[in-house]
């Protein structure tokens, strides 16, 4: 069910400049190389990355700090809107704000995630909004765990990638737990979703991943033991 979009006068503010801002920069010959290597998940304006944030500071520019209600208003409207480039600029700005958010805005990130799905927006969803989410509220746990028997890959995938960038604070138990949970998955996206989370895990605990990685070889996919063990 998608959530309600909620009233927000900050939402109206940013979705009017925005809407005007970016289509003024569109490109169509770099929209259609785009949609080409995003797989036509979605139809481009054409703008490219560094011009697009410089966009949105101006779409942005003294506009006050967001509620959870402008930033549920803004990411729902903004997801609503065809062009990809307007799911970026709501991933963006969830990231930025994503401390003004609740526990109460994990719905509206599985909605994100599971409309429109891909690596692109996804992966910023859950490292940078959902990972958030949990590091300020550990009882979100509960939603992870549910998470990573979902069968919809990007949920499954979120789940496994949400602890990227907790470091020393990662529960490497609960880690190494969904890894196996999915390492049987038949899709390549959850196959390297397990590869990466390991070798970042890596980079604070080198010991316990090839220790992981060793007693999960017969378990875990090639991809995944590549992946997790680039870089050791």
């Amino acid at each position: 069910m998608t959530p309600p979009v909620p009233s927000s006068d900050l939402a109206d503010t940013v979705l009017d400049r925005l809407t005007a801002i970016y289509p003024a920069a569109a490109d169509p010959v770099r929209a259609r190389e785009a949609a080409a290597y995003m797989k036509d998940v979605a139809p481009f304006l054409g703008i490219r990355t560094p011009e697009r944030r410089a966009l949105s500071r101006a779409v942005l520019d003294g506009t006050p700090r967001p509620a959870e209600a402008d930033c549920t208003a803004i990411a729902l409207r903004c997801w609503r809107l065809p062009e990809r480039e307007y799911h970026y600029f709501a991933a963006d700005y969830l990231r930025r704000h994503v401390g003004r958010c609740s526990s109460a805005f994990v719905p509206v990130a599985r909605h994100l995630i599971t409309t429109v799905s891909w690596w692109d927006t996804v992966d910023t969803l859950a490292a940078h909004v959902v990972g958030a989410l949990v590091a300020a509220d550990p009882g979100l746990v509960r939603v992870m765990d549910r998470w990573i028997e979902d069968d919809d890959l990007w949920v499954a995938r979120t789940a496994l990638l949400h602890q990227l960038r907790h470091k020393e604070a990662t529960d490497a138990e609960r880690l190494f737990r969904y890894c196996l949970r999915q390492s049987g998955h038949p899709d390549f996206f959850v196959r390297k979703a397990i590869g990466w989370s390991l070798r970042e895990y890596a980079k604070t605990d080198p010991d316990a991943v090839r220790g992981f990685v060793h007693s999960a070889r017969d378990r875990l996919a090639p991809l995944s033991v590549r992946e997790a063990l680039k870089n050791l």
